[in-house]
């Protein structure tokens, strides 16, 4: 913009400076809230409660682009150019190891303001968004609609929105796609060939075109959600898949703000700050996903078991934080091996269990008579389901000691994931498998419940 000054007045420099701000650009910010007076830095003495914040939308109604687009910016006079900052997230996550979820997002928010985003599923993470507010600082909100979510799950968004004052930027699968998928394989393939070519086409694609209009984005991940595949997320990290605004390897970063904090700090937050939550955790539901491939869990089983629960429990992730899975084969390129074999302690360890190797099994298999009933659980002892029914066996196995029934474990994965599949009715860790005393055929527990109670119902009922 080139500015015409006549010879007898001058611009002061206050007046430049208002000149200037009357040019600021009004261009909207979809999912985002603007926090009026909003106090210098955050402080120990800061009121965090509602009644201290006056929430503006930024804009009116909802836009729901193909990607998130960043705020234009708008220079005056010449163009300054602006050098790369240079940071050590590796150095910075072990900065905010001990850090709060509030310190982390205010950070996350100063550093990259309006080119940064907070990924929201519809489940606790809602965590997020009041964290957010907290801080004062403006900041954006965006979902994955795959098309098959809950109807508790949108009209939660809805609430969402109107009680912080937002918009959501929904971000949809490509038509075409999903098309092709139904029509070619049905409209619930995955239960016969696994979740991820769906998860790839409504989850995960749509999140590719969204962080593409972001330099970072903020996440609701936990340690404790998936020992299996998240018990070493960082604070804040590289995104080791997807590609951020400026392309490249690089150019995307990751913060995870809760990752320190477990299930019961967050909910014990959301009471304490009164912040609306999905009605569907109140039926059973703690990990939400698309209705069809989520369900409630019993009392005693991971928060993870409710989702996918048909698969092998290693691989439950989507996709939108496959670079998790290289903790599984050290490889670092999200892909699962199938033989490999997790160094960690085994469990189940007990004077009354029978540890079968593989000689052992076959053997007790081929038996067409035996002394005594067996019962025997095939395992994986890095899978956090087989980690939370370790109490509930062993406690049986005490039990079932000199009363007539043999109690046994086979450990199912790496070299001998195969066989086990083949031979032992193995879908998924565990397996309970019960080998009466007078039949060759084993039977498989067809439950999921895995307390001593109710496995010593099923032992009861065949023995």
């Amino acid at each position: 913009m080139a500015l015409a000054v006549s010879s007898s007045s001058a611009i002061s420099a206050s007046n430049l400076q208002h000149f200037a701000a009357s040019f600021e650009v009004k261009a909207p910010r979809i999912g985002s809230v603007q926090l009026l007076n909003r106090p210098h830095g955050l402080s120990a003495g800061v009121d965090y409660s509602r009644k201290g914040f006056s929430v503006k939308p930024i804009n009116a109604k909802s836009r729901r682009n193909d990607l998130i687009v960043p705020l234009s910016a708008n220079t005056l006079g010449a163009e300054v150019e602006e050098k790369a900052e240079t940071v050590d997230y590796d150095g910075l996550a072990k900065d905010f190891e001990y850090a709060s979820p509030l310190e982390i997002m205010d950070t996350a928010l100063e550093r990259f303001g309006n080119d940064i985003a907070i990924a929201f599923s519809g489940s606790e993470d809602v965590a997020l968004i009041e964290y957010a507010r907290l801080t004062g600082r403006p900041f954006r909100v965006f979902s994955l609609d795959t098309g098959r979510l809950n109807s508790e799950t949108y009209k939660f968004f809805d609430t969402v929105e109107k009680h912080y004052g937002i918009h959501i930027e929904y971000m949809f699968p490509d038509a075409v796609e999903v098309q092709g998928l139904v029509r070619n394989k049905g409209l619930f393939s995955f239960y016969e060939d696994g979740h991820q070519e769906c998860c790839r086409v409504r989850k995960v694609r749509p999140l590719r075109r969204a962080l593409k209009g972001l330099r970072a984005w903020i996440t609701g991940q936990r340690k404790d959600q998936s020992p299996g595949t998240r018990s070493e997320i960082p604070i804040v990290q590289i995104d080791p898949i997807f590609e951020g605004l400026d392309g490249g390897i690089g150019s995307l970063i990751k913060w995870n703000p809760v990752a320190n904090f477990d299930s019961k700090y967050i909910w014990n937050f959301l009471r304490t700050m009164n912040v609306p939550v999905n009605s569907l955790h109140s039926q059973g539901y703690v990990s939400i996903g698309c209705d069809p491939c989520t369900r409630p869990i019993l009392p005693g089983q991971h928060e993870r078991e409710g989702r996918w629960w048909w698969e092998d429990s290693k691989a439950k992730e989507c996709g939108l934080h496959k670079g998790n899975l290289k903790h599984l084969n050290g490889n670092g390129n999200g892909a699962l091996h199938v033989n490999a074999t997790p160094q960690v302690n085994d469990i189940f360890v007990s004077e009354n269990l029978v540890n079968l190797n593989r000689i052992g099994i076959e053997n007790l298999a081929r038996l067409e008579n035996r002394k005594e009933p067996w019962l025997v659980v095939v395992y994986a002892p890095w899978c956090q389901f087989c980690q939370a029914m370790e109490g509930s066996y062993v406690e049986l196995a005490e039990k079932l000691a000199g009363n007539g029934v043999k109690v046994g474990k086979f450990r199912g994965d790496g070299e001998q994931k195969e066989f086990a599949k083949q031979e032992l009715q193995l879908g998924s860790f565990p397996t309970v498998l019960f080998f009466p005393k007078h039949s060759s055929k084993a039977v498989k527990y067809p439950s999921e419940k895995r307390d001593v109670d109710s496995l010593m119902a099923f032992v009861n009922a065949l023995r």
